[in-house]
């Protein structure tokens, strides 16, 4: 079986896949926890977290991925502001170790995208990998066109338009935005 995610084609295991269903405020503990798992406390220090402390993710976009009741992936996306224009950001997203290497990243990132592309959104930034993400159709930022608040690597910010020229029009400083 094959599972289409924007540009990438992810071959899906003959078992079994994990159930896809949006995240919810009792999720949280789980949630956390397994992007600890992940991440680590490094986590705490990356600039894309200043976007997000104290805030919540918008839930009717966001995804959590169970198999037997287990939490083993979930995304999340936050309402954000660039320049004026408002906006998606997406991060973290985490896949259970034993889960790693099987698409559902790829999946799980995807489904948030269509949900936010849904709900009339026009584009999500994140910072991250440009080698997996450019798969999942993220293009890198035109140097100098976003800013992301803190120490980041230009090159990592990346953006992907939901719709035609859905990317165009963002341009400035990003900041948090009340979801």
């Amino acid at each position: 079986m094959t599972v289409t995610c924007s540009s990438l084609a992810v071959s899906a295991p003959t078992t079994p896949f994990p159930k896809l269903v949006p995240e919810t405020p009792t999720d949280a503990a789980e949630v956390e926890a397994l992007v600890d798992r992940a991440f680590g406390p490094g986590r705490f220090v990356k600039a894309a977290e200043r976007l997000r402390e104290g805030r919540r993710p918008l839930y009717d976009l966001s995804f959590v991925a169970r198999e037997d009741g287990r939490l083993v992936g979930m995304v999340r996306l936050w309402s954000i502001r660039v320049g004026g224009t408002p906006s998606i950001l997406l991060g973290p997203f985490a896949v259970d170790a034993a889960h790693r290497g099987q698409g559902l990243g790829g999946i799980l990132i995807e489904r948030a995208c269509r949900a936010a592309a849904q709900a009339g959104h026009d584009a999500v930034l994140l910072v991250g990998d440009r080698a997996y993400f450019a798969a999942l159709g993220f293009e890198p930022v035109p140097p100098g066109r976003i800013r992301v608040p803190g120490p980041v690597d230009p090159r990592r910010v990346l953006v992907r338009a939901l719709r035609p020229g859905g990317a165009d029009g963002l341009a400035g400083a990003v900041a948090p935005a009340s979801p």
